[in-house]
């Protein structure tokens, strides 16, 4: 047996799947496709994560969309995270091409084009399904992580959240949290004293100014009603694909505060919602975060730590998270070591740090006899992958330089005429996309105010009427003493006893 027949017998034994699986492409030897050699990733174990890399120009997008679609042609739904905007062409189907026809022949699968069922969804003002969450759905614990707070101020936000639950306040919103925290502090103290303890202005204001932050980066657009229920995530279309939800993120570079606000919740809410699934044999959701990198160098230390947890914990729900980056060492190692499918796409060897970059990268594939996986990692087309996975008991299978397949829809974006039927079409853009601003937190406090501030209004006026009456009465009384002790001097000296008896004394005599 030769180098290359041992080779094809160690891919084929390695790839063979008794359940459903997905073929990426044909296995490469010595620079060549070697047709019907297939590279296959078993359903079962797509749960287990995964991370495709690779330089800038070296086709992760379009494997990612590959990875989608089949996802979807065997009834599983996806959520892709597209900070590039150029992944909404799977709506639409490939137009075809000369040298898409020619690799499919080299990897020996035939070529169709398809549309998939397609969701187009945002966290800002952008066209598409509107995703929203209310600021108690995230709860103390979450919103605390978020803002990044110290223990003292994280403690004043559970105060913050209990008395609201106490006196039946919802946060909603934004603009909720702000008025409840000005309250506890001003209106309210003495209410908040009584039953909670002092609360710090200084730490009140701290978190406001936090919360400011995330507003200045489009939290008030994504915090509020309708909230977005994640089980709208898995939705299956009449022929029984799994919709490819597509969250447009190109403006969230610049809102790294908002993009770990949604992450934070969305992993929450999958995890507490989701039921246990375990080895089902097939994966609920898979979700993809293009330009992972971007998220990993602006996430706060809370987000980083919450995906290191999920990501352990998350794969028990049926949930597989995919991360698409540049280089491998742009995921942290705690996330890395977690991974089970390896999609690598070139490396380029500029400099000594990318050198070294591309041995540490190298070292964390499977040994194998057939590559210096270094040499290869800089010798891949556009196209082309180095491919380790799980076979269905766990195990790695065996490392196999990888001509992938073509996307089967466009790969290009969609016109706004398109992308507007599409949105016409969305059943979930009518669900979601009515702003509700029902009576909350900041109606409810406002009024409250209000309404101290009339009972106020009104003792005080009570009070300043009885001290007028007060004062009028005592005004009266003492002008009546005034008069009685002001007598006229002629009246007096006519009314005095001495001259009554002179005149009485008169008169008797003049009677005689």
């Amino acid at each position: 047996m030769n180098k290359t027949e041992a080779f094809v017998k160690e891919i084929n034994e390695g790839n063979t799947c008794k359940g459903d699986y997905i073929t990426l492409g044909s296995a490469m030897l010595d620079g060549k496709t070697i047709t019907n050699t297939f590279v296959n990733v078993p359903l079962k174990t797509m749960n287990r994560h995964g991370l495709i890399a690779g330089a800038t120009g070296t086709g992760k997008t379009k494997t990612l969309q590959v990875l989608a679609e089949n996802l979807s042609e065997k009834g599983v739904p996806v959520l892709l995270m597209d900070i590039k905007g150029d992944l909404s062409g799977l709506a639409k189907p490939s137009p075809g091409h000369a040298k898409i026809d020619e690799r499919h022949a080299q990897i020996g699968l035939p070529f169709e084009p398809k549309a998939f069922p397609v969701e187009i969804m945002t966290l800002s003002e952008q066209d598409g399904v509107r995703l929203r969450a209310t600021i108690s759905e995230f709860g103390p614990v979450l919103i605390s992580r978020i803002l990044d707070v110290t223990e003292t101020q994280a403690g004043i936000i559970s105060v913050i959240f209990k008395y609201c639950d106490d006196n039946h306040l919802p946060l909603l919103d934004l603009k909720d949290f702000k008025k409840i925290l000005q309250y506890a502090t001003n209106e309210g103290k003495e209410e908040f004293e009584e039953a909670y303890g002092r609360i710090s202005t200084a730490s009140t204001g701290a978190i406001l100014r936090k919360l400011v932050e995330i507003e200045q980066q489009g939290g008030d657009v994504f915090f509020g009603e309708t909230s977005f229920d994640t089980q709208d995530l898995l939705r299956i279309d009449e022929n029984g694909r799994g919709y490819i939800n597509i969250i447009r993120l190109t403006d969230i570079q610049d809102k790294p505060k908002l993009f770990s606000t949604f992450m934070l919740s969305l992993l929450a809410e999958i995890y507490s919602t989701f039921p246990e699934q375990g080895d089902s044999g097939r994966p609920e959701l898979i979700m993809f975060i293009d330009e992972a990198h971007l998220i990993f160098n602006e996430a706060s230390s809370a987000l980083l730590n919450q995906i290191e947890s999920i990501v352990k914990l998350i794969r028990s729900k049926g949930v597989g998270l995919y991360f698409v980056t540049q280089n491998p060492t742009d995921v942290p190692e705690a996330v890395l070591g977690q991974l089970g499918l390896k999609v690598q796409h070139a490396l380029r060897a500029f400099t000594a740090k990318d050198r070294k970059a591309i041995k540490l990268t190298a070292q964390n594939y499977p040994d194998t006899d057939y590559y210096d996986t270094a040499e290869v990692l800089t010798s891949l087309g556009i196209g082309e992958a180095l491919v380790s996975a799980l076979d269905e008991k766990g195990k790695p299978t065996p490392l196999a330089a990888t001509m992938l397949r073509a996307p089967m829809s466009r790969m290009d974006i969609l016109t706004e005429s398109e992308l507007g039927g599409l949105l016409a079409e969305s059943k979930l853009a009518k669900k979601y996309n009515q702003e509700i601003d029902r009576e909350s937190a900041y109606e409810m406090l406002n009024k409250k105010i209000e309404e101290a501030e009339a009972e106020e209004a009104i003792q005080k006026a009570k009070e300043e009427k009885e001290a007028l009456k007060r004062a009028e009465s005592k005004r009266k009384t003492s002008s009546t003493r005034r008069q009685s002790t002001r007598m006229n001097p002629i009246l007096k000296v006519l009314t005095s006893a001495t001259v009554i008896r002179g005149v009485l004394g008169i008169l008797s005599k003049m009677i005689k």
